[in-house]
This record gives structure tokens, sequence and C-alpha cells, in this order.
């Protein structure tokens, strides 16, 4: 077994959306607090992850040129992100995440790398992304992986700019 592997989602088996919600297990805690602060936290957490994989199969995986990216690290799901292809070489990454025991070691630069060689292989493309202004962790990781910032967030999917966030992008113009 390779220690790493990328693994490329167009669809969600139930032990797919197990594994996926461990990753992002931190993260679905403070939503699930923010959303419903009355609720017992896992009753609470039971419903974010409810709420994630019904968005994921009703409404991500039914578009053909979306998939889910996730590193596995010794057979272990590490890391993902949502990756939206959006026509013509364009692509918006969302939800890039990494498993709350697996941080700061590198997990995420790995997937974004991963993701980005194998793009190469499909022919020249941009590949955006936004990340709040105060999520150091992550505007570092973006840039250790070849990004650069943009400007403010421009949010592709939702056509919209955001002043509170950054825009990414990493483009790769094919050799001939």
């Amino acid at each position: 077994m390779k220690d790493f592997e990328l693994i490329e989602l167009d669809g969600l088996s139930p032990e797919d959306g197990r594994k996926l919600m461990k990753i992002y297990e931190a993260s679905n805690r403070e939503t699930a607090e923010e959303l419903y602060p009355d609720t017992d936290p896992d009753e609470g957490l039971k419903l974010v992850e409810r709420d994630f994989l019904d968005y994921l199969e009703s409404d991500f995986f039914s578009k053909q040129e979306n998939y889910y990216q996730i590193l596995s690290y010794k057979g272990e799901w590490v890391s993902a992100l949502r990756l939206y292809g959006l026509g013509e070489g364009l692509y918006y990454i969302e939800a890039l995440e990494t498993k709350g025991e697996a941080r700061r070691k590198g997990f995420a630069v790995k997937l974004l790398n991963m993701v980005t060689d194998k793009l190469k292989k499909r022919g020249a493309f941009r590949l955006c992304d936004c990340v709040h202004k105060e999520n150091v962790p992550s505007i570092k990781t973006h840039l250790k992986a070849g990004f650069v910032i943009a400007g403010d967030g421009y949010d592709c999917l939702r056509n919209e700019t955001k002043d509170w966030e950054y825009g990414f992008e990493y483009e790769w113009k094919e050799m001939k």
C-alpha cells in the first residue's frame, strides 16, 4: 500500500459518508453550536451531518463535473475538499478540511498538491478558493501549495465578493 493516495468520489456510499464526516467533525461541531445552541451537542452534530450529507447527495454530486477529493494516509482518510468543475478549465475549491488529530502535519498541502498534479494531466486550468482573512493556517497552506492571493474573496458559486476573505488562485498553463 502506498502511504498517500488521492481518492476521487463522484458519489457517496454510507461508509464513505461516515469516513468523510470524521474529517469534518470539528467544524461540524462548531456549526452545530451556532445553528443549534439549545440542542444537546451530539444531537446538534447529527443534524449538521445529516444536512451536510443531504447537500452532497441532492446537490453536489448531481453535477457531473463535481468531485470530492480525499487524501488517504496509510489507508486512513485525513483531509478532503470539494472540487467544483465550472467549465473551460475553471475549478473552485470548497470545504478544505483536515481531520482534527491530523492537523499541522502537512496533509492539506499534500492534498492540494496531489489535486493540482491530477488537474495538470487534464490540461490548462485555473483553480480558485476563498479563505477567511483571519484563517492563518489555511492561508499558509494555500501559499505553500503554490496558490497566490488574487484579491478579495470572489465566490464563483454564488457570484459574490466578500471583503473578509482572500481569493486564492492557482493557474497552470499547458506546456506546448
